[in-house]
C-alpha cells in the first residue's frame, strides 16, 4: 500500500517545482520588462497576498470537496492560469496590470491543493506503514529536492529561453501533478465534517490555534520569517544576481544551494531526529537557516563563499518543517485537520505580501547592502523564542513522554 504515498510525494514534487519556477521567473520577468525594484515588489505582493486569502478559506473548501478532489482541481486551475501568461505575452501582448491579475488568480487557486496534500499525508503514511517522523521528513525532503533541482534549472532556462517560456514549463508541471493525484491516490476518509460555512471553518481553526500556546508561538515565528524570505527570494536575490553577480544563474544557484542543503538536512533529521532534543534542534535550525545566508550577502562576500554558506543554512532548515508537521499531526484532531492547517497556513502567509513590498521599497531608499543587513537583524530576533519561551518547554515534555 505504499504506492499512493509515493504518488503523493511525486505529485507534490511536481507542484513545488512549478512554484519554484514561477517564483524565479516572475521577478526576473518584471525586472527585464520594467527595470524597477518597486514594481518587482508589487508583483511579489500580487503573488503572496492571494495565498493569505486562499489559505484562510481553503481549509473549509478542502473539507467540502475532499482532499483528493481539492488537490486535483487546485492544480488544474493553477496550471491553466499560469499557461495564460506566456501565451498572452507571445501573442496579443501582456500588460503589467494584467500580469498582476493573472498572478493573483494563479496563487489564489494554488493554496488549497497544498493544504489538501498535506492533510492526506498522515493517513497515507499510516496505510504505507511509514512512521510519521519519516513521512514528514520525506514530504519536506521532496519539497526541498524540488527546490534544489528547480531553482538552478530556472536560472539556466531563464538565460536560454527567457522567463516567459519558463512559465510554460511551470504550467505543465501543475497539469502533471493533477493527473498523478487523480489516477494514483485513493479517497482519504476525512471523518465527520463539522457543520458551518467558510467563516465558521476559519474561526474553528483560529480558535484551536489560539488555545495552543506552543503552536501559536511557532506560527508567529513562521509569519515573520515568511515575510523575510519572500523579500529575500522574490526581490533581493534577483537584485543581487543582476547588480552584484550580473548573471541570472547566480539567482538559481543560491536558491538551489539552499534547497540542496535542506535535502541533506531533511534526510539526516529523518534518520536521527527521534534521538535529538526537539526544542533545541528546532531553535538552532531556525537560527542558522536565516541569519548566515543573508548576512554573507550583506557583507559582500565572494560568490563561492555565499554559495557555501547558503548550503549550510539550507542544511539547518531541513529539520524545521518536519518538526512543525509532527507538532501539527500530534496535536490537531483529525476532523479539524484541514481547517486548522488552513488557518495556520493563512496566518503563516499573512506577512508575505509585505515582504516583497518592504524589500523593494527599502532597497530604493537605502540600497541593497543596508537592506540585507536590516533583514539579518530581524532574522536573529525572531529566532529567539525556542531558547527563551516558556511554551517551548512543552516540546521537551512531550518528547520525554513519547520516549
Amino acid at each position: 500500500m505504499r504506492r499512493p504515498f509515493i504518488t503523493l510525494l511525486a505529485a507534490n514534487a511536481l507542484s513545488v517545482t512549478g512554484n519554484i519556477l514561477s517564483i524565479l521567473a516572475v521577478p526576473w520577468f518584471v525586472l527585464e520588462t520594467t527595470g524597477s525594484a518597486v514594481l518587482t515588489g508589487v508583483a511579489s505582493f500580487a503573488t503572496t497576498f492571494p495565498t493569505v486569502i486562499s489559505a484562510a478559506f481553503g481549509g473549509s473548501i478542502v473539507d467540502r470537496l475532499g482532499f483528493r478532489a481539492a488537490s486535483v482541481l487546485s492544480d488544474l486551475a493553477s496550471g491553466l492560469i499560469v499557461l495564460a501568461v506566456p501565451v498572452l505575452f507571445l501573442t496579443t501582448g501582456l500588460s503589467y496590470p494584467l500580469l498582476l491579475v493573472l498572478l493573483f488568480l494563479r496563487w489564489l487557486a494554488a493554496t488549497p491543493g497544498e493544504t489538501a496534500r498535506k492533510a492526506m499525508l498522515p493517513d497515507l503514511s499510516t496505510a504505507a506503514g511509514v512512521r510519521i517522523e519519516r513521512a514528514t521528513s520525506a514530504y519536506d525532503g521532496v519539497y526541498r529536492g524540488a527546490a534544489m533541482v528547480g531553482a538552478p534549472l530556472a536560472g539556466v532556462l531563464i538565460l536560454w529561453l527567457g522567463p516567459s517560456m519558463l512559465l510554460l514549463v511551470d504550467g505543465v508541471t501543475f497539469l502533471l501533478s493533477a493527473t498523478l493525484i487523480a489516477a494514483g491516490v485513493p479517497r482519504v476518509r476525512r471523518g465527520r465534517r463539522e457543520p458551518g460555512g467558510y467563516l465558521d471553518g476559519l474561526r474553528a481553526g483560529l480558535t484551536f490555534l489560539w488555545g495552543d500556546r506552543l503552536q501559536l508561538s511557532a506560527t508567529t515565528m513562521i509569519v515573520v520569517v515568511n515575510l523575510l524570505d519572500t523579500g529575500v527570494t522574490q526581490v533581493l536575490l534577483a537584485l543581487y544576481a543582476r547588480e552584484v553577480a550580473g548573471d541570472p544563474r547566480a539567482f538559481g544557484l543560491l536558491t538551489g544551494a539552499l534547497g540542496a542543503g535542506a535535502v541533506a538536512g531533511t534526510i539526516v533529521y529523518g534518520t536521527a531526529g527521534g534521538r535529538l532534543p526537539m526544542r533545541l534542534t528546532y531553535g538552532w535550525a531556525f537560527l542558522m537557516a536565516g541569519v548566515p545566508r543573508v548576512l554573507v550577502l550583506a557583507m559582500g562576500a565572494p560568490f563561492p563563499v555565499a554559495l557555501a554558506v547558503t548550503a549550510v543554512s539550507g542544511f539547518a532548515a531541513g529539520a524545521i518543517n518536519p518538526i512543525l508537521a509532527i507538532l501539527q499531526y500530534g496535536r490537531i484532531p483529525a476532523p479539524l485537520r484541514a481547517r486548522v492547517i488552513g488557518a495556520m497556513t493563512a496566518a503563516a502567509y499573512a506577512g508575505m505580501p509585505l515582504g516583497g513590498l518592504a524589500a523593494g521599497a527599502l532597497t530604493e531608499v537605502v540600497g541593497l547592502g543596508p537592506t540585507l543587513f536590516a533583514f539579518t537583524c530581524v532574522y536573529l530576533l525572531i529566532s529567539l523564542p525556542p531558547f527563551v519561551g516558556r511554551a517551548w518547554r512543552e516540546l521537551d515534555r512531550s518528547q520525554r513522554a513519547d520516549a
